[in-house]
Formats: structure tokens, sequence, C-alpha cells
């Protein structure tokens, strides 16, 4: 019933944000392409910048929507605006929560890079700067799967193998959660992980004790009124331990107040703003 109730303010919200936006003309998208067997959620759109050809730098997004809710067609307006920039973007869906719990969206995630890079000639993808976004629940998600790919003992949590060769030039997290406490907000995650594994499996969600010396360089984002404004300090603290470099930026004032995920809305100004930021330090990344 929670995630239920969730599901619809988000998409009414969502509904409202985006009404009356279209394609942009100089955006050319593939859409509805499958990564797995899955009709419903394991499918893809393909967005780039129709006036560049050959291989451009790639973007994949995991979305928002606290495990339970989103998929490509909420992120597919936000996700063309980053093409804009030069990138050639993956806009994914995965399975949620509650009809699939941990680990589905991880499984889904490999999957979609296996995907990348078995495709990477026909989409003109350039391997050699893969990047990732993830806001919300999903910059939880993207950084847990760098996690994945950095940490060979991490990863055997896990019963998928991680692409040979992929590797995240950085990431961009957005309005992200990144401390696991069995308290709070965080009881939604009841409804993602099974009730035989909560909330023992917590600590194995914890992005700030994952992070080692291999974690990407990433821009980590939040705003004045996010809710989440205080997650990024503790991530911040880890990756000072290891040594990773990142860029971090509080967008709003008491002026322009901002909320949680407000990059996704890309009549704002201040999301424009906020996405050329990120992929300007992208660039910064690129060889």
């Amino acid at each position: 019933m929670r995630s239920k109730i969730f599901r619809k303010m988000c998409e009414e919200s969502d509904a409202k944000r985006d009404e009356g936006l279209t394609t942009p003309p100089e955006i050319e998208r593939f859409d509805d392409i499958k990564y797995g067997s899955d009709e419903q959620w394991q499918v893809l759109d393909v967005y780039r910048p129709g006036a560049l050809s050959g291989k451009l730098p790639v973007i994949v997004s995991f979305h928002g929507g606290g495990w339970v809710y989103g998929d490509k067609n909420v992120y597919q307006f936000y996700c063309m605006e980053l093409a804009k920039h030069g990138f050639a973007v993956v806009n994914y869906s995965y399975r949620i929560a509650p009809e699939y719990r941990f680990p589905a969206p991880f499984e889904d995630t490999n999957a979609v890079m296996e995907w990348m890079m078995e495709n990477a000639e026909q989409y003109g993808f350039d391997l050699d700067n893969v990047f990732a976004v993830g806001d919300s629940a999903g910059a939880m998600g993207i950084a847990l799967y760098a996690c994945i790919c950095a940490d060979k003992e991490y990863a055997k949590m896990y019963s998928f193998t991680v692409p040979e060769g992929l590797k995240f030039r950085g990431l961009a997290l957005n309005c992200g959660i990144y401390k696991i406490e069995d308290s709070g907000i965080i009881k939604s995650l009841k409804d993602f992980i099974e009730k035989k594994d909560y909330p023992a499996i917590l600590k194995k969600l914890n992005v700030i004790d994952l992070v080692d010396e291999s974690f990407p360089p990433c821009y980590i984002m939040t705003a004045n009124q996010d809710f989440l404004r205080e997650e990024p300090r503790a991530l911040m603290e880890s990756l000072d331990r290891v040594g990773v470099r990142y860029r971090y930026k509080l967008y709003g004032d008491e002026e322009h107040p901002l909320g949680h995920v407000f990059h996704c809305d890309v009549k704002s100004e201040f999301a424009a703003q906020a996405n050329a930021d990120e992929c300007d330090f992208f660039r910064e990344l690129m060889q």
C-alpha cells in the first residue's frame, strides 16, 4: 500500500512537471530496445545529438523513485537534455519493488552495461569515456554498482559478473542517499528488501563504507530544500579518506528554493545550470 500511494503521488507530480514537453528537434532517439527478456521493464532508449556523428562519450542513467517507482519514460526529457551537451545517453527501465526486490535493479543495470558494450559500434558509444548519473535512490544505486565494479570482494555478494573492460570515467550523484540506517525514511527499503534479509543486509548497502580508492571521480549535488541535503557530508568524508576526486555543489538559496531532484525539471533554468555543470565535469575527465 505504501508503494502504491507513493507511485500515485509521483505519477501526478511528474506528469505535471513534463506537461507539454516533446522530443527536442536536435535529438535523435532510438526507443524501446530490449536488453533482457522482460518486455515491460528490461527496455531502454538511446539519445544522441543528431548533428554529431561517430563515437560519443556515453552517459548511463540509473533513475530514482525509491526503488518502487519510475521508468525510462519518466526520465526521457531529462536524459535528452544531457544528450544536448554532446553525449550519447542510455536511459533504461529496471524492475522495481515490491514486485521485484533486491538485487533486481543491479542485475538489470549489469545487463544494460553488457548491452552497451556489445552494441557500442551500432550506437556510437565511446567505451573509453563511460559516465553514469543517478538521483535519489538512483544515486545510491549507481554508487553501489560502481562499488561492485571496483571491489571484487563486494562483487561476490551478487550473482552476475561485471562486463570485462567496463570502467566509469566519472559519476554524477544527485540528491542521493549514501548512509543506510534502520530508521527514518530508510524504512521504505522494506518494500525493496526481502523480509528475511531485513535489516541485516542494510550494512551491505552503505555506500560510505564501501567506497575505496578505485571509486570513480564524482560530481555530488543537492539542493537547499532537498530533504536529503545533509547526505553528501558523510560521503565526502569517505571520499576524502580514500583520496577520490569529487566536486560538490548545493543549488538554490532563500530567494530561489530548490527541492529534491529539481534537476529533472527541464523547464527550469536552475536544472539547466546543474545539468550543464555536471556535463562540464564529465568533459574534464574525458580521455
